[in-house]
């Protein structure tokens, strides 16, 4: 059993559509999903806000691999295209973490390749997903230190690309 953070946005298109496409895909092996924030564009880009939103899902067959597959499987469903770096997107879908509950010590698989790093190598400097994931997992924990103290520092510096705005009204 491996349980999965799964941080996901879009800012093209219908973007609530998109997150809920994620949701669907899913489907029974979602255990939680946060609101949904409003937030800055993220790497310099100029574009529109994106949504965001994190999934936590677990799975008795699925491993950190099987995760990205199906991660890959919804932005290709979504028709999403890689031709600039943090450009804009139909659906992004990251990995953040997974949890294996045979994990002794509790802590996230730690991977380093070229397909796939874990936990997610920017998670700590990015309130878009910091946000979303301590409102359904308050004590969650990354190797810089709690997502709650990071998402503090962040929004406490005053970058603009670090503000976020919860969307009441309007769920997964």
């Amino acid at each position: 059993m491996t349980t999965a953070v799964l941080s996901i946005g879009s800012n093209v298109g219908d973007s609530i559509e998109h997150l809920r496409s994620v949701v669907a895909a899913v489907g029974n092996r979602l255990m939680v999903a946060s609101s949904i924030y409003r937030t800055a564009p993220w790497g310099g880009v100029e574009q529109d806000p994106f949504h965001n939103a994190v999934l936590i899902a677990a799975d008795e067959s699925l491993d950190a691999r099987g995760w990205l597959a199906l991660a890959r499987s919804c932005e290709e469903a979504a028709a999403r295209t890689r031709d600039v770096r943090w450009g804009p997107r139909t659906l992004d879908v990251d990995l953040v973490a997974v949890y294996a509950d045979d994990d002794e010590h509790g802590g996230s698989l730690r991977l380093d390749d070229a397909d796939l790093t874990l936990p997610h190598p920017r998670a700590h400097e990015r309130a878009f997903v910091l946000a979303p994931w301590v409102e359904v997992q308050p004590h969650a924990m990354l190797p810089q230190g709690s997502a709650e103290d990071l998402l503090r520092g962040l929004i406490e510096s005053g970058c603009p690309e670090q503000q976020v705005e919860r969307l009441d009204g309007i769920g997964l």
